[in-house]
């Protein structure tokens, strides 16, 4: 089976230059929302709305962009990583991706939909921040510890 929609195997090693940064510089903006001014910057806006205030269209607005940053390095390092072939990608690794990829979608909307059921206001909008992440990352945790416990299956099988 060619998988025409997979990365060759070396964006594997480009996904986690760029995933590794991510997390850290997500951490940092998490410990220090908005201390570092090294990160406020111009940046264009489309479409910007502060509390009580009118909606803004295309304008240029000063913003501290290390969230911006965070999430573009973790979410492009993480689709590269999940996504790039394996070295030797067959019909086995597909499945495992396939029930890899179904698996995280249910656990990621499973909590989303307890969040919505139990986590209010200012709380919940943290929720949905993190959940722009969890469904790639549950996918790479449940995909790499498949691979993982079928490689022991093969080597204790030997």
């Amino acid at each position: 089976m060619k998988a025409n929609y997979l990365f060759p195997n070396r964006f594997k090693k480009i996904g986690w230059f760029l995933f590794v940064p991510g997390v850290l510089l997500g951490i940092l903006y998490l410990m220090y929302p908005s201390d570092i001014s090294l990160f406020n910057m111009n940046v264009l806006v489309i479409a910007e709305e502060e509390i009580f205030s009118n909606t803004n269209f295309l304008s240029i607005s000063e913003n501290y962009v290390l969230d911006e940053i965070a999430s573009i390095l973790l979410i492009t390092g993480a689709l590269l990583i999940a996504f790039s072939k394996e070295k030797s990608e067959d019909e086995f690794i597909a499945k495992i991706r396939l029930e890899s990829l179904v698996w995280a979608t249910y656990v990621n909307y499973a909590i989303l939909i307890l969040a919505i059921m139990f986590v209010y206001e200012m709380t919940f909008l943290w929720v949905l921040v993190f959940n722009m992440f969890t469904l790639l990352i549950f996918f790479l945790i449940r995909f790499n510890w498949a691979l993982y416990t079928s490689k022991n299956q093969i080597s204790d099988e030997e």
